[in-house]
């Protein structure tokens, strides 16, 4: 029988590439993710349940996701600014006229902001304010503003988040709900991958029994370009735990986030 080739360095990197899309998320995972990431395995002679086990690299990640440093924003400001100032001069407009002089440094430095979530990693902002409650009921915070670019695109994305857990004898400080989908929300996006992040980040923290996320955005994508339709909104959401397995709990959740 023939050895199978080995992969050619332009399918090794593709892979690579793939793996590193995933940026926390439990890829096709359904069950509610461990808190130690080490993925169940199967004993011998035993068929797999046919859910997906992601590896402890992908469940651990959430926790070492800074890529980003301020220093790496002083050293790269340079660079972004000659790129803007290159667009420029492609879009046909002349950077040494009055009202673009400072346009690039302007662009460089709001780009940087706009995608400041590389800068922070979920960890740093839970440690402190994960509290042992003895509450078992929903807790519901909706309407979180959101901003995000679009990393298709480079063009905003903008809407609202609404997140549901229900505990299990812990609870998280109400204010780093808002903090994680910051975290998320300013770096280049999906809205399908930022959903699943903000329930995974949740569920990780606080093993509750289940987690609801729901968001609704508009996308200048959309917007401003291609279809052109001004009033269209997307919603995603992402259901962990009972919020997935329990149609009471999920319409519990649903009908309060309207209400």
């Amino acid at each position: 029988m023939m050895e199978r080739s080995k992969p050619s360095q332009r399918e090794s990197e593709a892979t690579s590439s793939n793996d590193a899309a995933l940026n926390g998320l439990l890829d096709g995972m359904e069950k509610m993710p461990k808190w130690n990431g080490t993925p169940k395995e199967t004993p011998k002679g035993e068929k797999s349940s046919g859910t997906r086990a992601p590896c402890s690299s992908v469940m651990e990640s959430w926790r070492e996701e800074r890529t980003r440093s301020v220093e790496d924003n002083e050293m790269s400001l340079p660079g972004i600014v000659t790129a803007y100032t290159t667009i420029l001069r492609g879009l046909g407009e002349d950077p040494q006229r009055q009202g673009l002089l400072k346009t690039p440094y302007r662009a460089a430095t709001a780009m940087q902001f706009f995608t400041k979530g590389y800068q922070e990693k979920i960890i740093d902002v839970l440690n402190d304010a994960i509290f042992d409650e003895d509450h078992d009921e929903m807790v519901i915070v909706k309407d979180i503003d959101m901003f995000s670019m679009c990393e298709h695109h480079l063009v905003p994305i903008f809407g609202r988040v609404h997140i549901g857990y229900l505990p299990n004898k812990r609870v998280l400080g109400l204010s780093k709900l808002a903090r994680i989908v910051e975290i998320y929300s300013r770096r280049l996006q999906v809205q399908e991958r930022l959903t699943k992040q903000i329930a995974v980040a949740i569920t990780e923290a606080l093993q509750p029994a289940g987690v609801g996320v729901v968001v609704e955005a508009t996308h200048m994508c959309m917007v401003m370009r291609g279809v052109q339709k001004m009033n269209s909104k997307t919603v995603t959401s992402t259901m962990l735990g009972v919020f997935r397995e329990d149609p009471k709990t999920r319409d519990e959740f649903l009908t309060l986030i309207r209400s």
